[in-house]
């Protein structure tokens, strides 16, 4: 991926919704000036959720998904259902397409509940306006188009600018660094690291530097003694938290250290409830069951890092045996009650709204859910120490 491009997870997610030949598909194409979805009178054309990551003006970097109608009764038709109420959690903005020849009916008016639970902004885009006369003004969060005729799909997109909010709670590192502070990056590159290239994580926290004027020093752990007698007082280290042992006996206690792991945690999500997660660790028993959730999918290495390295160091650490489950990409468990404590990547790939309803679905069942970073800190008995670059977090162990 290019330092240039914007990923997945930083693009607004605007996502189409409603019954079937509502016309969803023919306004999704409308809206982007491409053909993305299929269009036809057949009922049921658009299957599975289709995604396009792209620049739209006047919205600039996004990702539109056109789902599947929704008033599908058929069996395979409750699977699409399913697909489409997971896009719920990733979703921005919705966009409930409705037919204005007729009236919103009890499928319309679900959509509209479940966007209101889950604190959803949503237009209502009336759609066939060539087919009447006295078409209404616009309302609070209702426009009549026409993807036929692309009747108001422009006013729809300065529309749907509106609702868009301030995503970001905390910045990645600006806040910690100043204009000239030398920035130490941690990166290890063995067996699972990717060929020709280095993660997502590290690429953002680089141009997060560079933006802010700092000067990110990228090297291996095996370099970074040699580092650090050149640059003897950098404004604080960031590793890739593989290495969080190695690294802390290397880094003197008055230089700031955390990960890339544990960055992502207070940029994605909410940091102080993965550091309080962290804590069940020591109070599991035998044979409780951990969830390890990734927000991508990839490739899997020998010794790769949530299948592999992270359930050996726990047993470890713990001496103690657990079950482990695995999830990655968009799969999440709805229900998580059979859990003890779930451990989460950074999530760079998955995007505000969907990192944060994993969150409080964790939450609201009362499971216990923490971080890559924050476990393997913790395992190594530096937590505290990783955690002081962030004002306001406790940690009292």
């Amino acid at each position: 991926m290019s330092l240039n491009s914007t990923p997945s997870g930083e693009r607004v997610h605007i996502s189409f919704f409603g019954c079937a030949n509502a016309g969803k598909s023919s306004l999704v194409n409308a809206f982007t000036g491409q053909k993305l979805s299929i269009v036809s009178e057949v009922c049921g054309t658009t299957t599975d959720p289709v995604e396009k990551a792209m620049e739209l003006l006047p919205l600039g970097a996004v990702k539109i998904i056109d789902t599947a109608g929704i008033d599908d009764n058929s069996e395979l038709g409750q699977l699409r259902i399913d697909k489409t109420k997971q896009v719920l959690n990733k979703t921005d903005i919705a966009i409930l397409v409705s037919d204005c020849t007729k009236e919103l009916n009890d499928t319309d008016l679900q959509l509209i509940d479940l966007f209101k639970i889950k604190d959803i902004p949503y237009i209502i885009a009336f759609n066939k306006a060539d087919l009447i006369t006295n078409i209404p003004d616009k309302t609070e969060n209702t426009i009549y188009v026409s993807a036929l005729t692309g009747f108001n799909v422009n006013a729809l997109k300065e529309f749907t600018a509106h609702f868009i909010k301030a995503k970001r709670v905390h910045p990645l590192v600006s806040d910690l660094v100043e204009t000239g502070d030398y920035v130490i990056l941690v990166v290890p590159i063995d067996s699972s690291a990717p060929k020709g290239r280095i993660i997502l994580p590290q690429q953002q926290v680089i141009r997060d530097c560079l933006d802010k004027g700092a000067i990110p020093i990228i090297t291996r752990d095996s370099e970074l003694s040699e580092v650090l007698k050149n640059i003897k007082y950098p404004k604080i280290v960031i590793t890739d938290s593989q290495v969080f042992d190695k690294v802390s006996k290397i880094i003197p206690e008055d230089i700031p250290l955390t990960s890339f792991s544990i960055i992502m945690a207070r940029y994605k999500g909410n940091l102080s409830v993965q550091v309080y997660g962290v804590t069940a660790l020591d109070s599991l028993c035998n044979g409780d069951k951990i969830l390890i959730a990734e927000g991508c999918t990839h490739h899997r290495q020998c010794e790769d890092i949530g299948t592999v390295k992270l359930p050996r160091w726990i047993r470890e650490y713990t001496n103690k045996d657990f079950d482990f489950s695995f999830c990655s990409g968009t799969e999440f468990p709805e229900d998580l009650t059979e859990y003890k404590l779930i451990i989460h990547c950074g999530g760079c790939m998955l995007n505000d709204k969907q990192m944060k309803s994993r969150l409080e679905l964790a939450i609201e069942q009362n499971i216990p859910i923490t971080n890559y970073g924050t476990v393997i800190a913790h395992i190594n008995g530096i937590l505290k120490r990783t955690l002081q670059p962030f004002e306001n977090l406790k940690y009292n162990k």
